[in-house]
């Protein structure tokens, strides 16, 4: 079954609880924008079934900062037997920076990126299928949590391979048994959460309407205004399919009247994906190395991060590209343009 992208979450005071509309699919990627606090120890964010007491946590993703070099743990947790064997890398995210981190659900694991590298695959300990919530807390500011789906897949009741959970077992007081070495965390209540639905154990939801931006109309030529401008950290998603008989598209972060910082221009008829900018009146030198990631009729996921010193280009959750920036005031590229041959379904700027 096919679901519709999700609307954001925008600045969720933590810890935070949200649900997943129609739990997690193969194809999906759940995209968190924000900044590690200065001097942090510790944060997670927890893929999960349910929410409150008792809950299975498919995913849980720990940055550590208080045990010498930073490094990430990954983990699951099962009720009735509790966390599995951690999994461990020291590539991490940079305490009091901002940060981009890309969960993309595949058939047999979770592929993860931190702004626009891939950092790690984890296996499906747990069927993603079951995964109907998400769940933040520690010291990190998030400033939204988007959902971007490269395409419906058919799937089967559980994951081949994935015993059939065994209901009846009891449920733990308060969160999961930590990590060994975490200290333990528990359900809080968080009045005023952002758009969207939020779990939140024994309180009943806000009373405040939700102030859900309408509909968007996708059509193209489209453009948008990215208010604030670029800055490291800084995630552009664009969602669609491309036409049958495309020729090209392209993808344009724009500043000043008629500049082009990036000018990301994907051509068919060469099998090529052009870099360029567009500054003083005349383009620049193309770039063309890499790899042709877009197919005729298919649909895609197109994330641009924006680091200090480039973009960081990922199609599908895959970083296929990166360039260098040409024009260094990033917070003077303020518009996004998309043309060409295709059918856009979400953008999130």
């Amino acid at each position: 079954m096919a679901f519709p992208p999700q609307q954001p979450f925008y600045s969720p005071r933590l810890p935070f609880t949200g649900a997943i509309h129609g739990r997690l699919q193969q194809g999906l990627s759940i995209i968190v924008s924000g900044r590690v606090l200065p001097g942090a120890n510790r944060f997670h964010v927890n893929l999960q079934s349910g929410s409150g007491t008792g809950v299975d946590v498919a995913l849980h993703f720990n940055p550590r900062y208080d045990m010498g070099p930073a490094f990430v743990v990954t983990n699951t947790y099962r009720r009735g037997t509790g966390w599995g064997q951690e999994e461990r890398t020291h590539q991490t995210l940079p305490a009091g920076a901002a940060f981009n981190l890309m969960i993309l659900v595949g058939p047999d694991s979770y592929k993860i990126a931190t702004n626009g590298c891939h950092l790690m695959e984890y296996k499906h300990r747990i069927p993603y299928n079951l995964v109907d919530t998400i769940h933040i807390e520690g010291m990190v500011e998030v400033s939204s949590i988007a959902f971007q789906n490269s395409g419906p897949q058919p799937q089967p009741p559980y994951n081949p391979g994935f015993p059939v959970p065994t209901p009846g077992f009891p449920a733990t007081p308060g969160f999961p048994a930590p990590t060994p070495g975490f200290p333990p965390t528990y359900p809080f209540p968080t009045p005023g959460f952002p758009p969207g639905p939020v779990i939140c154990p024994g309180f009943p939801p806000a009373p405040t309407p939700c102030p859900c931006p309408p509909a968007v109309s996708y059509s193209v030529p489209y453009r948008t205004t990215i208010n604030g401008g670029l800055y490291p950290g800084k995630t552009v998603t664009v969602q669609g399919t491309i036409n049958n008989c495309a020729k090209g598209i392209a993808v344009n972060l724009c500043f000043g009247a008629s500049s082009i910082a990036l000018h990301y221009n994907v051509r068919f008829d060469e099998r090529v994906v052009v870099r360029n900018s567009h500054m003083h009146n005349k383009w620049g030198h193309e770039e063309r190395g890499g790899g042709m990631p877009f197919h005729l009729g298919r649909q895609f996921v197109l994330t641009i991060v924006c680091n200090p010193h480039g973009f960081n280009i990922m199609v599908n959750g895959n970083q296929v590209h990166t360039y260098k920036h040409r024009h260094t005031s990033l917070h003077e590229i303020n518009e996004l343009k998309v043309t060409g041959d295709v059918t856009l379904s979400s953008v999130t700027v």
